[in-house]
């Protein structure tokens, strides 16, 4: 099991940006992700960063933290433009970077450039020829494609990521279509649980709908001749009947991180606590956390 963090893009660089980074590395976290929005629900109104250069500046900060985003959609993304650009940022890391993908939401990111919010089926079309085409766009020289919605014309890769044959996926799905996506392009499949629990759930109805998603994730493989196991398997928390609750002390923590483990999952994301919202934490138990529970996970 590894522990990671999802560190939010909220704060001047030199005015504690960099130091949660910094962090993040000393407290041995496996990764530190972040989220890659225009803007995102109640901090609309406040400080918001964008996530290629933060984790470009997090790269020159740390040395074996992995980075990443958690995650990038078509939302206000373009292929060709966001393949050159984490070739980019893999070169600057080191081969450091994981690509967290999905289909977007309603969010503010799905009108503020000027257009209408997609349907569920529309964001999964254009999900559907996304992923597939950055795919080749990482991997090949050059690359031409016209599709339904997306178009690439002698667009260049080179030199290609510093990992081959390309930077990872962790592709975040719960329907059909996604998870097709991830059993063929994905390193990682990633989700946050069954949304429609959140409000009224309870964490044992939680875990079953979370099983059930792996097992058909585990059906799309099979499809594709592919063995489940191949894929990590990203638990990102904060999203599930729990809330904060597995933040409130270690053994709650290694409790929460043990059930899901039984899952199979192989990574457990925490937001870094922000105070007064939905992810404050106690700082030190989360550091504590960090430190402490994966030697108990292991």
């Amino acid at each position: 099991m590894r522990l990671s963090t999802v560190i939010l893009p909220i704060d001047r660089w030199h005015e504690g940006g960099c130091d949660k980074w910094r962090r993040a590395e000393e407290l041995g976290f496996h990764a530190a992700y972040t989220y890659d929005h225009l803007s995102w629900r109640t901090f609309r109104d406040g400080p918001w960063f964008g996530a290629v250069p933060t984790l470009t500046a997090a790269a020159a900060a740390t040395e074996r933290l992995r980075l990443g985003t958690l995650v990038t959609s078509p939302n206000f993304r373009h292929p060709v433009t966001l393949a050159k650009e984490l070739i980019s940022l893999d070169d600057i890391s080191g081969g450091r970077v994981t690509l967290g993908i999905g289909a977007g939401g309603t969010g503010f990111d799905a009108t503020a450039l000027g257009q209408e919010p997609w349907t569920p089926r529309e964001r999964a079309d254009r999900f559907a020829e996304f992923v597939p085409l950055l795919d080749r766009l990482l991997t090949e020289d050059s690359v031409s494609y016209q599709g339904d919605f997306y178009a690439a014309h002698e667009a260049r890769g080179i030199p290609g990521c510093v990992q081959r044959p390309r930077l990872p996926f962790a592709v975040a799905a719960t329907g059909p279509r996604g998870l097709r996506l991830a059993a063929r392009h994905g390193q990682a499949w990633v989700t946050t649980g069954d949304p429609k629990l959140y409000e009224n759930g309870t964490p044992e109805q939680s875990v079953h709908a979370i099983r059930g998603q792996v097992e058909k994730l585990a059906d799309a493989c099979a499809e594709r001749g592919r063995d489940v196991a191949e894929l990590d398997k990203i638990l990102l928390t904060g999203f599930t009947p729990d809330r904060g609750r597995p933040l409130g002390s270690l053994d709650a923590f290694v409790d929460f991180a043990g059930r899901h483990t039984e899952l199979g999952f192989t990574e457990i994301v925490l937001h870094w606590p922000i105070p007064d919202s939905d992810f404050a934490a106690d700082r030190k138990i989360f550091e504590r956390i960090a430190m402490e529970a994966p030697a108990q996970l292991s």
